[in-house]
């Protein structure tokens, strides 16, 4: 007799994670119900599981379905890097748009606890605090007096978006000690590499911050993650590499280009649509490949009409687009960073924080008549870097502000890319996100004429316009 279908929740109320982590587990071998299997289980008896095989036998796949939701307070954004750095979780932060940071809401590394050193950083950090807020209410002013409430805006409405952009122009005095909250979303295997980096890490704050993940961690799951440990192969490796290349100069003069597309497959966009005819025919894929190879352009055309011309608002184009690769090497500000590395299906490798690549000025600081003040800003926070730096070259990151560059290399698929630009290039988006964005879609369109017309095809907006219409300079 056939069986009805069943769908329904394992309770995290009534079970722990690491006993649905095992009921999900046993199904491969028992023919009992998911029900039935979690209710023979016991905590102990689950992590006698866990032990044997998921720890003894290395079948950490199980370890997936254990799921833990995190909350971590007043650690510095130069911290949230490290956190946010694993690709297979999901994070929400305080936000430099919608929150205004108070003077004292910065971290004090404990490299640098006591001397000289400290009182010049505490001087430093509580100087751009109190900038940034000193800027917060002019650029405010400023910003009421050139635009005017709509008529078809609310009073409350109007305030909070001259607030909103307000914020936006500020955030570029806000330096990487500056404190957030971020909630994580993660499964203990992932939680595992997560804390192994985190105990590996060169800052004191990052390390302790992994002990204390683990331990409240192995309230909920006393045993997947029981073993994590520093990394040393993390530490060696960095070690190595910096002793290889210490020698090493760059022949470039120094921010000469702030975008290079080092590279793409050259016949992505064939891929794609071979891929996508292998998929709905009875071709192989080298058939499909040479049929597509060989049709004319306004056969392609339609191809990619039906491929990216009619996705929805909210719809998501098909997996077929991820055969097609493009990387860059980038250069941009602090703030544009933070934002960017939420993308993390991509792969990032980025340098470590440093004033070598000078920093943007938004035109808004300016015309709010804040020039000179955001100038003696950086100046002092550059001067404080190099003091700590002197003692501990990966503390002195925390003194930098968000106004300052940043170099990243990028690679990503076309899936990825097309959803970086249609979250990232739109209106709504920070002008510092949105300037990349544009030149990145513009490459991609470039390189891949075939899908130009859907790669950001909502917008007249160039990433020379926003440079001409917010930035004073970026580099």
């Amino acid at each position: 007799m056939t069986q009805p279908r069943r769908i329904y929740l394992l309770d995290t109320k009534e079970l722990s994670p690491e006993t649905i982590a095992v009921a999900f587990a046993k199904t491969s071998r028992s023919p009992k119900s998911f029900d039935k299997i979690a209710a023979e289980l016991s905590d102990e008896r689950s992590a006698d599981f866990h032990e044997k095989w998921v720890v003894g036998y290395g079948h950490s796949s199980v370890a997936e379905h254990a799921v833990l939701h995190i909350a971590i307070e007043n650690i510095s954004r130069l911290a949230v890097e490290c956190l946010e750095s694993n690709r297979l979780a999901s994070y929400t932060e305080k936000s430099s748009r919608y929150q205004i940071w108070d003077e004292d809401q910065f971290f004090i590394p404990e490299e640098i606890q006591s001397g000289d050193i400290k009182d010049k950083y505490l001087e430093t950090c509580k100087l751009l605090f109190k900038d940034y807020q000193t800027a917060f209410e002019k650029v405010r002013k400023y910003l009421s007096k050139i635009n005017p409430r709509k008529n078809s805006e609310t009073e409350r409405t109007y305030i909070n978006r001259i607030r909103t952009c307000s914020a936006d122009v500020c955030r570029y005095y806000l330096p990487a000690s500056s404190l957030a909250n971020v909630g994580v979303s993660i499964n203990a295997r992932a939680l595992e590499h997560a804390l192994q980096k985190m105990l590996a890490h060169p800052l004191i704050e990052v390390q302790k911050m992994g002990k204390e993940i683990k331990a409240v961690s192995l309230k909920n799951i006393p045993t997947l993650v029981k073993y994590a440990d520093r990394n040393d192969y993390l530490i060696q490796i960095e070690d190595e590499i910096i002793k290889r290349s210490s020698k090493l100069v760059s022949g470039e003069p120094c921010g000469s280009t702030w975008c290079t597309c080092i590279n793409h497959d050259k016949d992505g966009d064939l891929y794609i649509l071979a891929a996508l005819l292998y998929r709905f025919s009875n071709l192989s894929f080298h058939e499909a490949y040479q049929h597509i190879s060989q049709l004319p352009q306004p056969k392609l055309e339609n191809l990619a009409e039906s491929l990216l011309g009619k996705l929805g608002k909210h719809d998501i184009p098909v997996r077929e687009l991820e055969y097609a690769q493009i990387s860059f090497d980038l250069i941009i500000d602090q703030g544009a960073y933070f934002e960017l590395k939420r993308h993390r299906m991509m792969s990032q490798t980025v340098k470590p924080f440093s004033p070598q690549l000078g920093y943007a000025i938004p035109k808004i600081i300016s015309k709010a008549g804040l020039l000179d003040n955001f100038k003696n800003a950086m100046k002092k926070a550059e001067e404080t870097f190099f003091a700590v730096h002197e003692i501990n070259p990966h503390a002195a990151a925390y003194i930098l502000p968000n106004a300052y560059n940043r170099r990243v290399f990028l690679n990503m698929n076309l899936r990825t890319a097309f959803h970086l630009i249609k979250l990232r290039a739109a209106p709504n988006a920070h002008f510092a996100i949105r300037r990349p964005t544009q030149r990145i879609a513009e490459e991609i369109r470039n390189k891949y004429p075939l899908f130009a017309p859907y790669f950001n095809k909502n917008t007249t907006e160039t990433w020379q316009t926003i440079e001409n219409d917010f930035f004073i300079k970026t580099l």
